[in-house]
């Protein structure tokens, strides 16, 4: 590994970063490594509950819209294990969560340039020889050097913690380690869940299933107006389209940031079905006697204290309509509060590389660089404030990952389609007699 010189390193191993590697895979003239820290894949493993499923359908997997042909589909993957018609009877386009990570790992198995246990301490440029030299330890704590001309980063993102909760935060649960801290949570005897996205819903739904058996109190709390349901309608799923991306890239700084705070709903709601599951439930439960849990909407935190002796919280929130503070009392608090991106430290050694927006972030150009040469350091899913809410959306990895390809092999090697959307995002043609398109 040290001797080789490679054509692109990726950093980071999750979907992303490993669709690449399956799509990279026949490309013979292309020579590629790719690392992550941890010991083998696994998938927001604390969040793997076994009703839990994604919310993109299978055809978003790691290959298929690049490459339907791959050996890498899911089709592929269910078929290897015996189960397409189990799949097939179940009808459901979306797959279990469970089924998604066991998929990808069975990917990663098929793979021989995965280097999991890696991590990734340096990176720096030689002028010279116009490569990066990498300084990375082994799973022994040995110390590599990795020359290659190209680097993928996608080493995703971090809990994101509220301010408020940051002295606290040792003593709380963020969603990505609820089911290592779940048995010790069901012990409590009050807990309140902070967050309004799918996650809070689906660990809402789990612990409400055994509050019976379990006789705790169960809070919801969450900042947003209601309980927003994910839109799946046809129209609006255009907007998870190429030439959306393509759109909204377009789209001045400033417009992209107002445009992202009103296309929340877009894609942080929740699975209609859950939504519909919770309350069957609640009513089910209903109909035994009062329910120990109450579901508020439209209110902030605002702080957080936590009595170690008596291993107790006081969370204060404000009803943002009302504009009135109200606190609950909990044993237990549970954080669905999302992901922050965090750049790695190592991109601190070719900082003077990156090109940088007005706000500081990095300048994500069409073709997915973030270096002044437009071809040499590419990112996976840092792209949301240039190319829309669509950058952590599975669906769209294909769309990233062929043009990641086109631009280091130096010709398209998947179609990169154009013309995806049956509506009309960019109206600056319009004028033009010649740019009127036919419906067949």
């Amino acid at each position: 590994m040290e001797d080789a010189i490679y054509d692109f390193t990726g950093v980071g191993l999750g979907p992303f970063n490993l669709g690449l590697a399956c799509l990279a895979k026949p490309v013979r003239e292309l020579r590629s490594v790719f690392l992550d820290r941890n010991q083998g894949f696994n998938w927001h493993p604390g969040m793997l509950l076994e009703n839990a499923t994604l919310q993109t359908p299978f055809m978003g997997d790691l290959v298929t819209l690049a490459d339907p042909t791959s050996p890498f589909t899911f089709l592929n993957y269910i078929k290897e294990q015996g189960k397409i018609y189990s799949f097939y009877t179940r009808e459901d386009f979306f797959l279990l969560r469970n089924e998604y990570n066991q998929y990808c790992q069975w990917a990663a198995s098929k793979l021989d340039n995965l280097k999991f246990g890696h991590s990734v301490k340096d990176v720096r440029h030689d002028k010279a020889t116009g490569l990066y030299r990498l300084t990375v330890a082994d799973r022994l704590g040995e110390i590599k050097n990795i020359k290659t001309r190209r680097l993928v980063v996608g080493t995703g993102t971090s809990p994101s913690i509220p301010a408020c909760c940051n002295k606290v935060a040792p003593h709380t649960t963020h969603s990505s380690q609820y089911l290592s801290d779940k048995k010790r949570t069901q012990t409590r005897k009050s807990i309140v869940i902070v967050g309004s996205g799918q996650s809070a819903a689906e660990i809402y739904y789990d612990l409400l299933s055994d509050i019976d058996s379990h006789d705790y109190s169960l809070d919801w709390v969450t900042r947003s107006p209601r309980f927003f349901p994910l839109d799946l309608t046809k129209l609006n799923l255009e907007m998870t389209s190429p030439d959306y991306a393509r759109y909204f890239h377009n789209l001045p700084d400033e417009t992209r940031d107002r445009v992202l705070q009103e296309q929340s709903a877009l894609f942080k709601g929740i699975n209609a079905s859950l939504l519909k599951d919770i309350y069957d439930l609640l009513y089910r439960k209903s109909l035994k006697g009062n329910v120990e849990t109450n579901l508020i909407p439209n209110s902030e935190l605002m702080e957080v204290h936590h009595s170690p002796a008596r291993q107790e919280f006081s969370l204060e929130f404000r009803q943002r309509e009302q504009d009135i503070t109200f606190t609950r009392q909990a044993d237990a608090v549970i954080l669905a509060t999302g992901y922050n991106y965090k750049e790695p430290e190592f991109l601190n050694g070719i900082a003077e590389r990156l090109k940088r927006d007005g706000k500081g972030r990095l300048d994500v150009g069409a073709n997915y660089t973030v270096d002044h040469n437009a071809r040499e350091i590419f990112v996976q899913n840092l792209d949301i404030h240039t190319h829309g809410f669509v950058a952590p959306d599975l669906g769209m990895a294909c769309l990233r990952n062929a043009t990641i390809l086109r631009e280091i092999a130096g010709y398209e090697v998947y179609p990169i389609e154009h013309d995806t959307a049956f509506q009309t995002f960019d109206v600056s043609a319009l004028n033009d007699p010649k740019s009127a398109r036919v419906v067949a």
